[in-house]
């Protein structure tokens, strides 16, 4: 059996918007991930993936539920452990333009967690700042200049760069390609892919493109409205999905061949996503689903094993 380094047990985010109001950003989401793997999750904006990972890293705070890292509960960490969590897990943002700090040169943005955590100074630090540099495609006279000299991937390499500087063990990557051109997409997700071989790293890889999530993942996550749907390896996902929602996210992948894409079936969904302030009693996505049965609008469907790996939350797989 696979080491796992995180476990995330019933795992809830909502916010207090005053007034009685409550959004619920993420419910219920339960997930283990295992040492040196890439998890995708997966799911349209607004369904909750960024909010998940920053409560999973603990930007925010989780309203209940337990995430356990390497052992330990990562809400239960204070001083030195809470600092050792902060080194062990790193985050690459979505935005390259905003997550930089534009009064730095990228060496002292790349070295910020350097000296947060004391691992080096002088020409150590240098040396060390001017290896990650080359490590991301970067080289080491960019040390000097500012981030608005850069371009959209190239920031985003500095991003990761600053992620690796302190040796994490696992990189949560919100969207970490959304906001770059499709011609410097696959260079960075390949990136990303050569890093982890390199240095062991494990990934949660959060995107709305399927087509590029499977290219990178092993296994991947469904997530509609704050819950996971479906959760089973890329390739069975994509061979074989079980829930409709999934379906109707594959289905909207294009295909490079037009014979096959002009005949091939297209699921289009009726209506638009629930709002999180008032989402549907039962199953979260029964206002838009084509199969949807009676017993849909009574309960939850819990998550089941419709097949060896393959667990999917619908009343459709009993």
């Amino acid at each position: 059996m696979a080491d796992k380094i995180l476990e995330i047990k019933d795992m809830k985010k909502h916010f207090n918007l005053g007034g009685g109001q409550v959004l619920k950003a993420v419910d219920n989401f339960s997930i283990d991930i295992y040492r040196g793997e890439t998890f995708g999750l997966v799911g349209e904006s607004g369904c909750g993936k960024s909010t998940t990972g920053r409560t999973i890293i603990r930007l925010y705070e989780p309203t209940s539920g337990q995430v356990i890292f390497n052992g330990e509960d990562v809400s239960k960490l204070q001083g030195k452990k809470l600092k050792e969590f902060n080194r062990k897990m790193q985050m690459v943002f979505q935005d390259p333009y905003a997550s930089l700090n534009p009064r730095m040169t990228v060496g002292n943005i790349i070295a910020e967690g350097i000296d947060i955590h004391g691992l080096c100074k002088g020409e150590e630090r240098k040396k060390r700042v001017n290896d990650l540099l080359k490590a991301v495609g970067l080289n080491e006279e960019h040390a000097s200049r500012f981030p608005h000299e850069f371009s959209g991937g190239q920031r985003q390499r500095i991003g990761i760069a600053r992620a690796l500087a302190i040796e994490p063990e696992f990189i949560i990557a919100d969207e970490p390609i959304s906001a770059l051109d499709v011609s410097v997409q696959a260079q960075v997700v390949n990136l990303f892919k050569k890093l982890q071989k390199e240095r062991g790293l494990t990934y949660l890889f959060i995107a709305h493109d399927l087509a590029m999530v499977k290219h990178i993942s092993d296994r991947i996550g469904v997530m509609y409205l704050g819950n996971l749907v479906e959760v089973t390896t890329a390739e069975e996902l994509y061979a074989n999905p079980l829930h409709p929602y999934t379906k109707s996210l594959l289905s909207a992948i294009p295909i490079p061949d037009p014979e096959v894409e002009r005949t091939r079936e297209r699921i289009i969904l009726e209506g638009d996503v629930p709002s999180p302030l008032d989402p549907p009693s039962g199953c979260p996505f029964r206002t838009r689903c084509p199969n949807v049965m009676p017993e849909c609008a009574l309960s939850m469907p819990p998550m089941k094993e419709a097949a060896p790996g393959h667990f999917v939350s619908c009343h459709l797989h009993k």
